[in-house]
């Protein structure tokens, strides 16, 4: 348990690493890890990545979605419409932002979080 109350499952850590190389697999660009564990929001860790256009958005988002539910990981909730910049499954203890490379620079959600630790895909 860490000092917030917060208790970070062991099994958290290898779901997320899975999450994204999957999203590797389908040629997501730049995606990184940030642990989120020892902030104030209710999530262990967020996965970022980019898309190279609205279909590869919606085929990463797609695919992110059914690989959750293959390993059995609860959804929260997920964005469906089509034509967004910024793309959201909420998956509890670990959120997946899938972004447009404008949206990205735009958002800038690891400046916003710059102290929090990166974790290592490879």
């Amino acid at each position: 348990m860490l000092e917030d109350g917060k208790q970070v499952d062991s099994k958290s850590i290898e779901t997320v690493l899975k999450i994204a190389k999957q999203l590797e697999k389908k040629e997501a660009i730049d995606t990184v890890i940030m642990d989120m564990s020892k902030t104030r929001l209710l999530t262990d860790y967020f996965v970022i990545c980019t898309a190279n256009s609205s279909i590869h958005m919606k085929s990463l988002r797609d695919d992110i979605v059914d690989y959750l539910n293959e390993l059995g990981k609860q959804i929260i909730y997920y964005d469906r419409g089509e034509g967004y910049d910024w793309i959201l499954v909420d998956a509890g203890d670990i959120v997946i932002h899938i972004f447009t490379k404008s949206a990205r620079q735009f958002y800038d959600i690891e400046h916003l979080w710059i102290d929090v630790e990166r974790i290592d895909i490879k």
